[in-house]
């Protein structure tokens, strides 16, 4: 497994494009009611990433996929597109998966929003979703491996009945959107790659309410759904290991690991 190490300039540059991606989610969340379309949301990112930032929106054509950001709601795993005919309703919950490229350097991130007033059951799903993955950031180190974070998200997930998606997982990243290693959220203790400083990568956890199966969209080649159309959530960072932790470059001014 060819994993790479980072240089400071590229560090710094991924820092920035991680930043960026994060000010995507926070300028759109007033946006997320009832009665947008997910094609709309993603009009108003695009917009925002080209002429506002002046970044690349990774998605868009990227390996076929047609528009700027993925967006998931309810039994949607993960690599929704958005379209005109989805239009969000009260009680829906929504993953927007933002990933912008800024001088090369790629940063990304997704986050879960209620649209109006949350449903107790799937906020319930979408806390301990959250909570996988800042369990698996809290043990990001060198010496760590990439089992020991599977283990703990596996293990806090199944703890509070939910299954953890195995299909789909965290990547390396960096001038590359997908690139070594695979971050599998499952796993077993003490296995897989051992993290060094200077690897950069993202922690991505889908859970399901239900069972851990999904089935892909041969129509669109891309959507992922829950097998039994229970609700699944998600939530994403990109990191980098340091001398003595973890620094989250996609850390929202909300979270416990943002530091400005």
């Amino acid at each position: 497994m060819d994993v790479s190490i980072k240089t400071t300039d590229q560090i710094q540059k991924m820092r920035i494009a991680g930043r960026l991606a994060a000010d995507v989610l926070e300028m759109i969340s007033p946006h997320v009611q009832p009665g947008i379309s997910t094609e709309e949301l993603d009009r108003i990112c695009h917009d925002y990433m080209i002429n506002t930032q002046q970044t690349i929106p990774a998605p868009l054509n990227y390996n076929g996929f047609p528009k700027s950001i993925c967006t998931s709601v309810n039994e949607v795993v993960c690599h929704g597109i958005p379209s005109a005919k989805k239009v969000l309703k009260e009680g829906d919950i929504i993953n927007i998966d933002i990933t912008v490229i800024k001088d090369g350097l790629h940063g990304d991130t997704s986050k879960m929003f209620h649209v109006g007033k949350p449903l107790q059951h799937a906020e319930r799903l979408v806390n301990i979703t959250q909570e996988c993955l800042y369990k698996g950031i809290d043990i990001v180190k060198p010496g760590t491996t990439l089992g020991d974070i599977g283990d703990t998200i596996q293990r806090h997930a199944e703890a509070n009945y939910y299954s953890v998606v195995r299909e789909y997982c965290g990547h390396g990243i960096g001038e590359v959107f997908h690139e070594s290693p695979q971050v599998l959220h499952y796993g077993k203790k003490g296995t897989g790659l051992e993290l060094k400083e200077g690897m950069t990568f993202t922690i991505e956890p889908m859970l399901n309410a239900g069972k851990r199966h999904v089935k892909l969209n041969k129509q669109d080649g891309w959507t992922v759904s829950t097998k039994d159309h229970r609700l699944s959530a998600q939530w994403e960072h990109t990191m980098l290991v340091t001398h003595d932790g973890v620094e989250v470059f996609t850390a929202r001014p909300d979270e416990p690991f943002y530091s400005s």
